[in-house]
Protein backbone atom coordinates (compact mmCIF):
# COMPACT_ATOMS: atom_id res chain seq x y z
CA UNK A 1 0.00 0.00 0.00
CA UNK A 2 1.52 3.29 -1.19
CA UNK A 3 0.62 6.57 0.83
CA UNK A 4 -0.63 7.92 -2.72
CA UNK A 5 -3.00 5.00 -3.97
CA UNK A 6 -6.08 6.15 -5.81
CA UNK A 7 -4.93 9.76 -6.09
CA UNK A 8 -3.78 11.65 -9.03
CA UNK A 9 -1.55 14.53 -9.29
CA UNK A 10 -0.63 17.17 -11.75
CA UNK A 11 2.95 17.59 -11.58
CA UNK A 12 4.21 21.15 -13.76
CA UNK A 13 7.35 21.27 -15.32
CA UNK A 14 7.61 17.60 -14.99
CA UNK A 15 9.60 16.12 -18.07
CA UNK A 16 12.68 15.56 -16.17
CA UNK A 17 15.20 17.39 -13.53
CA UNK A 18 13.19 18.02 -9.84
CA UNK A 19 9.72 17.47 -11.42
CA UNK A 20 10.65 14.01 -12.96
CA UNK A 21 11.74 13.20 -8.87
CA UNK A 22 8.95 14.20 -7.88
CA UNK A 23 6.63 12.41 -10.16
CA UNK A 24 9.30 9.02 -9.85
CA UNK A 25 8.44 9.26 -5.76
CA UNK A 26 4.86 9.76 -6.34
CA UNK A 27 4.40 7.05 -9.07
CA UNK A 28 6.36 4.65 -6.04
CA UNK A 29 3.31 5.76 -3.25
CA UNK A 30 0.79 4.58 -5.88
CA UNK A 31 0.10 7.90 -7.53
CA UNK A 32 -1.48 8.06 -11.16
CA UNK A 33 0.34 11.19 -12.91
CA UNK A 34 -0.58 13.95 -15.05
CA UNK A 35 2.84 14.83 -16.74
CA UNK A 36 2.60 18.80 -17.76
CA UNK A 37 5.40 20.49 -19.52
CA UNK A 38 5.81 22.59 -22.72
CA UNK A 39 9.22 19.44 -23.64
CA UNK A 40 6.12 17.00 -24.87
CA UNK A 41 8.25 14.63 -26.23
CA UNK A 42 10.16 14.10 -22.54
CA UNK A 43 7.22 14.45 -20.68
CA UNK A 44 5.09 11.69 -22.95
CA UNK A 45 8.75 9.51 -22.38
CA UNK A 46 8.60 9.76 -18.74
CA UNK A 47 5.40 9.36 -18.48
CA UNK A 48 5.29 5.94 -20.33
CA UNK A 49 8.38 4.98 -18.25
CA UNK A 50 6.69 5.42 -15.04
CA UNK A 51 3.59 4.01 -16.09
CA UNK A 52 5.61 1.11 -16.70
CA UNK A 53 8.01 0.65 -14.08
CA UNK A 54 5.74 1.42 -11.28
CA UNK A 55 2.13 0.28 -12.95
CA UNK A 56 0.26 3.60 -12.70
CA UNK A 57 -1.80 5.66 -14.87
CA UNK A 58 0.24 8.28 -16.35
CA UNK A 59 -0.37 10.74 -19.06
CA UNK A 60 1.41 13.79 -20.70
CA UNK A 61 -0.18 17.65 -21.70
CA UNK A 62 1.81 20.27 -23.27
CA UNK A 63 0.58 22.59 -20.22
CA UNK A 64 1.97 26.38 -20.65
CA UNK A 65 1.57 27.37 -17.46
CA UNK A 66 2.34 31.23 -18.27
CA UNK A 67 -0.97 30.97 -20.26
CA UNK A 68 -4.70 30.90 -19.03
CA UNK A 69 -6.04 29.30 -22.19
CA UNK A 70 -3.57 26.62 -22.58
CA UNK A 71 -3.81 25.81 -18.46
CA UNK A 72 -7.70 25.16 -18.84
CA UNK A 73 -7.52 23.50 -22.01
CA UNK A 74 -5.08 20.89 -20.53
CA UNK A 75 -6.98 20.63 -17.18
CA UNK A 76 -10.31 20.05 -19.07
CA UNK A 77 -8.01 17.30 -21.26
CA UNK A 78 -6.38 15.63 -17.92
CA UNK A 79 -10.02 15.48 -16.63
CA UNK A 80 -11.78 13.91 -19.41
CA UNK A 81 -9.06 11.12 -19.04
CA UNK A 82 -8.90 10.94 -15.01
CA UNK A 83 -11.73 11.91 -13.82
CA UNK A 84 -10.52 13.55 -11.22
CA UNK A 85 -7.31 15.32 -9.42
CA UNK A 86 -6.52 15.16 -5.89
CA UNK A 87 -2.66 17.06 -5.68
CA UNK A 88 -1.39 19.71 -7.74
CA UNK A 89 2.73 20.37 -7.91
CA UNK A 90 3.82 23.65 -9.31
CA UNK A 91 7.02 22.99 -9.76
CA UNK A 92 7.59 24.50 -13.07
CA UNK A 93 10.57 26.88 -12.97
CA UNK A 94 13.24 28.71 -14.87
CA UNK A 95 16.22 31.02 -14.21
CA UNK A 96 17.44 34.18 -15.85
CA UNK A 97 19.78 34.89 -18.32
CA UNK A 98 21.97 37.36 -16.40
CA UNK A 99 23.63 38.31 -12.83
CA UNK A 100 21.82 41.05 -11.23
CA UNK A 101 24.01 43.75 -12.63
CA UNK A 102 23.09 42.37 -16.06
CA UNK A 103 19.82 41.60 -15.43
CA UNK A 104 16.50 43.22 -18.29
CA UNK A 105 13.15 43.18 -17.92
CA UNK A 106 13.11 40.14 -19.91
CA UNK A 107 14.66 38.14 -17.48
CA UNK A 108 12.40 39.78 -14.72
CA UNK A 109 9.29 39.16 -16.52
CA UNK A 110 10.46 35.78 -17.53
CA UNK A 111 11.26 34.60 -13.81
CA UNK A 112 8.34 35.87 -12.10
CA UNK A 113 5.66 34.37 -15.27
CA UNK A 114 7.12 31.45 -14.53
CA UNK A 115 8.48 31.44 -10.72
CA UNK A 116 5.25 32.63 -9.49
CA UNK A 117 2.82 34.06 -11.65
CA UNK A 118 2.20 30.24 -12.78
CA UNK A 119 1.65 29.26 -9.34
CA UNK A 120 -1.40 31.57 -9.12
CA UNK A 121 -2.71 30.78 -12.45
CA UNK A 122 -2.58 26.92 -12.16
CA UNK A 123 -3.12 27.05 -8.42
CA UNK A 124 -6.56 29.45 -8.89
CA UNK A 125 -7.89 27.24 -11.95
CA UNK A 126 -7.88 24.17 -10.45
CA UNK A 127 -9.25 25.11 -6.70
CA UNK A 128 -12.72 24.85 -7.95
CA UNK A 129 -12.19 21.60 -8.94
CA UNK A 130 -10.83 20.65 -5.04
CA UNK A 131 -13.61 22.84 -3.26
CA UNK A 132 -16.06 20.77 -5.27
CA UNK A 133 -14.49 17.52 -4.71
CA UNK A 134 -13.84 17.99 -1.29
CA UNK A 135 -10.03 18.85 -0.47
CA UNK A 136 -6.95 18.67 -2.43
CA UNK A 137 -3.11 19.86 -1.71
CA UNK A 138 -0.66 21.97 -3.50
CA UNK A 139 2.82 21.71 -3.13
CA UNK A 140 5.46 24.52 -4.79
CA UNK A 141 8.53 24.31 -5.74
CA UNK A 142 10.03 27.27 -3.90
CA UNK A 143 13.76 27.44 -3.54
CA UNK A 144 16.77 28.73 -0.44
CA UNK A 145 17.15 31.74 -2.94
CA UNK A 146 14.17 32.81 -1.86
CA UNK A 147 15.46 33.01 1.72
CA UNK A 148 17.93 35.37 0.89
CA UNK A 149 18.91 37.83 -1.90
CA UNK A 150 21.52 36.69 -3.50
CA UNK A 151 23.49 37.85 -7.08
CA UNK A 152 20.68 36.52 -9.42
CA UNK A 153 17.95 39.44 -8.04
CA UNK A 154 14.82 38.12 -10.31
CA UNK A 155 15.57 34.60 -9.68
CA UNK A 156 15.56 34.90 -5.77
CA UNK A 157 12.32 37.46 -5.76
CA UNK A 158 10.49 35.42 -7.72
CA UNK A 159 11.10 32.38 -5.84
CA UNK A 160 10.50 34.90 -2.37
CA UNK A 161 7.12 35.60 -3.75
CA UNK A 162 6.61 31.70 -4.38
CA UNK A 163 6.97 31.05 -0.46
CA UNK A 164 4.86 34.29 0.48
CA UNK A 165 2.08 33.28 -2.26
CA UNK A 166 1.75 29.64 -0.27
CA UNK A 167 0.79 31.51 2.70
CA UNK A 168 -1.97 33.35 1.33
CA UNK A 169 -3.20 30.26 -0.66
CA UNK A 170 -2.80 28.27 2.60
CA UNK A 171 -5.15 30.92 4.33
CA UNK A 172 -7.37 31.58 1.61
CA UNK A 173 -8.15 27.66 0.83
CA UNK A 174 -7.30 25.97 4.39
CA UNK A 175 -11.32 26.56 5.28
CA UNK A 176 -11.89 24.18 1.97
CA UNK A 177 -9.53 21.17 3.56
CA UNK A 178 -6.99 22.51 0.97
CA UNK A 179 -3.75 22.20 2.24
CA UNK A 180 -0.68 24.43 0.72
CA UNK A 181 2.71 24.27 1.77
CA UNK A 182 6.21 25.00 -0.10
CA UNK A 183 9.53 22.88 -0.42
CA UNK A 184 12.89 25.00 -0.93
CA UNK A 185 15.57 22.85 -2.31
CA UNK A 186 18.81 23.47 -1.83
CA UNK A 187 21.96 23.05 -4.54
CA UNK A 188 20.81 19.74 -6.95
CA UNK A 189 23.24 18.87 -10.00
CA UNK A 190 20.31 19.22 -12.86
CA UNK A 191 19.97 21.27 -15.87
CA UNK A 192 19.05 24.61 -14.35
CA UNK A 193 21.63 24.25 -11.77
CA UNK A 194 24.70 23.75 -14.59
CA UNK A 195 22.97 27.29 -15.92
CA UNK A 196 23.17 28.97 -12.81
CA UNK A 197 27.03 27.93 -11.69
CA UNK A 198 28.27 29.17 -15.25
CA UNK A 199 26.55 32.50 -14.78
CA UNK A 200 28.13 32.33 -11.11
CA UNK A 201 31.72 31.48 -12.23
CA UNK A 202 31.49 33.45 -15.29
CA UNK A 203 32.16 30.55 -17.13
CA UNK A 204 29.07 29.23 -19.60
CA UNK A 205 31.35 27.13 -21.63
CA UNK A 206 30.26 23.36 -21.42
CA UNK A 207 32.67 22.12 -19.45
CA UNK A 208 30.66 19.10 -17.34
CA UNK A 209 33.33 17.75 -15.37
CA UNK A 210 35.34 21.18 -14.33
CA UNK A 211 31.59 22.11 -13.32
CA UNK A 212 31.09 19.07 -11.61
CA UNK A 213 33.89 19.90 -9.26
CA UNK A 214 32.55 23.29 -8.38
CA UNK A 215 29.81 21.95 -7.87
CA UNK A 216 31.22 19.81 -5.14
CA UNK A 217 34.08 22.17 -3.39
CA UNK A 218 30.48 24.41 -2.62
CA UNK A 219 28.91 21.61 -1.13
CA UNK A 220 31.93 20.79 1.06
CA UNK A 221 32.49 24.36 1.43
CA UNK A 222 28.64 25.20 2.74
CA UNK A 223 26.48 22.61 3.37
CA UNK A 224 26.71 21.01 6.90
CA UNK A 225 25.68 17.41 5.81
CA UNK A 226 28.15 17.36 2.76
CA UNK A 227 26.24 16.05 0.27
CA UNK A 228 24.15 17.18 -2.51
CA UNK A 229 20.60 17.20 -2.86
CA UNK A 230 18.74 15.04 -5.83
CA UNK A 231 15.46 15.38 -7.18
CA UNK A 232 14.26 12.27 -5.75
CA UNK A 233 14.94 13.90 -2.23
CA UNK A 234 12.67 17.02 -3.15
CA UNK A 235 10.00 14.25 -4.26
CA UNK A 236 10.09 12.65 -1.26
CA UNK A 237 9.34 15.72 1.07
CA UNK A 238 6.28 16.64 -1.67
CA UNK A 239 5.15 13.56 -1.16
CA UNK A 240 5.10 13.78 2.54
CA UNK A 241 3.33 17.31 2.09
CA UNK A 242 0.72 15.56 -0.14
CA UNK A 243 0.02 12.63 1.92
CA UNK A 244 -2.61 12.58 4.71
CA UNK A 245 0.83 12.54 6.83
CA UNK A 246 0.42 16.07 6.36
CA UNK A 247 -2.95 16.64 6.51
CA UNK A 248 -2.51 19.14 9.54
CA UNK A 249 0.11 21.07 7.89
CA UNK A 250 -0.18 23.82 5.76
CA UNK A 251 1.29 27.09 5.16
CA UNK A 252 4.83 25.77 5.33
CA UNK A 253 8.41 26.02 3.34
CA UNK A 254 10.57 23.49 4.14
CA UNK A 255 13.98 23.32 3.12
CA UNK A 256 15.37 20.39 1.87
CA UNK A 257 19.28 21.76 2.03
CA UNK A 258 21.69 19.69 3.82
CA UNK A 259 21.39 22.22 6.39
CA UNK A 260 22.79 25.51 3.75
CA UNK A 261 19.87 27.61 4.74
CA UNK A 262 18.41 26.69 8.66
CA UNK A 263 15.45 29.09 8.71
Amino acid sequence: MGRLDDKTALITGAARGIGRGIATEFAKEGADLIIADLLIDEATRTAGELQNRYQVTAMAVPMDVTSADSITAELDNALAMMQRIDILVNNAGVAPNHLSQDEDEDDWDRCFEVNLKAIWKVSSALAPHFIENGGGKIVNIASIAGRQGGVIASYSASKSGAISITQSFAAELGPHNINVNAICPGLLWTDMWRKLEGMLIGDEADELIDRRQRFEAMLAAGCPLGREQTPEDIGKAAVFFASDDARNITGQSLNVDGGIRMN
